[in-house]
């Protein structure tokens, strides 16, 4: 007689296996269908096979005291995404819709990092870049578990999300966001964060290409690059790579 089988995986991509068996039928996820109102058109989607990746709301690109402001730049646009996502995220949460925090994290040694990365922001090479402390705290810029990779402390995260560390612009080179994505199951991806013309938007492009249904909540990113850098990625992703809505948009597709 067969022994009971048992679940090997992550569902929904597991088996159910014994000495004898491998059942590789994949129980389906429960249907949540949602109506979702977009700038181009109103949408049917699937909440079970969703997930909202919030990239890059960390110190070193939203704090006075991280790496951004450091070298001059002004962080309060930053900023803005924090209140809106206070409000969605515990939505989505309630609806079974996991938090994928995609931040920039590097390794000590820098090993997998080129020198057209390093040079993007220590241009002379004499500067504060990736790794090194920051002078009023210290902190390593952008290190993986340093205070500036940290994301800031307004927005409160659960121990059922994912945290992914990322080490280029887009969040699925050398990272295991893409298998994290499939085994999951999730097929439709909502983006926030920072900067929305940069790792977000190369990160939603990079979705697109692999087949992921990709909507950009817009009062949920933010940018220090001027006005016409949003402006563009907005009519980008309406025009190419997808959709784009907002979190009040959401939560009143998730409420009805």
């Amino acid at each position: 007689m067969n022994r009971p089988l048992r679940s090997l995986g992550v569902a929904p991509n597991a088996w159910f296996v014994n000495e004898a068996i491998a059942d590789l039928t994949r129980p389906p996820l429960t249907p949540q269908p949602i109506t979702l109102v977009t700038e181009t058109k109103t949408l049917r989607l699937d909440l079970a096979k969703s997930a909202i990746v919030v990239i890059d709301m960390q110190n070193d690109f939203c704090h006075q005291d991280g790496w951004l402001a450091h070298i001059g730049v002004d962080v309060t646009p930053n900023r803005e995404p924090i209140e809106p996502l206070k409000i969605l995220l515990p939505a989505l949460r309630a609806a079974k819709v996991p938090v994928i925090w995609l931040n920039w994290g590097n390794r000590p040694d820098l090993l997998n990092i080129s020198p057209g990365l390093l040079h993007v922001y220590n241009p002379s090479g004499e500067g504060v870049g990736l790794g090194a402390p920051l002078p009023k705290n210290g902190a390593k810029v952008l290190l993986a578990g340093s205070w500036a990779a940290a994301v800031v402390e307004e927005l409160e995260q659960e121990p059922e999300d994912i945290r992914i560390d990322k080490y280029r612009m887009s969040g699925f080179w050398d990272t295991p966001f893409d298998s994290i994505l499939r085994n999951l199951g999730k097929t439709t991806l909502f983006f926030a964060g920072v900067n929305i013309d940069q790792c977000v938007m190369a990160t939603l492009q990079d979705a697109n290409f692999l087949g992921y249904d990709c909507i950009l909540v817009k009062d949920c990113t933010a940018t220090t690059s001027p006005d016409y850098c949003r402006q563009a990625t907005l009519y980008n992703v309406n025009q190419c790579f997808g959709f784009v809505t907002d979190s009040e948009s959401i939560i009143k597709g998730i409420s009805c």
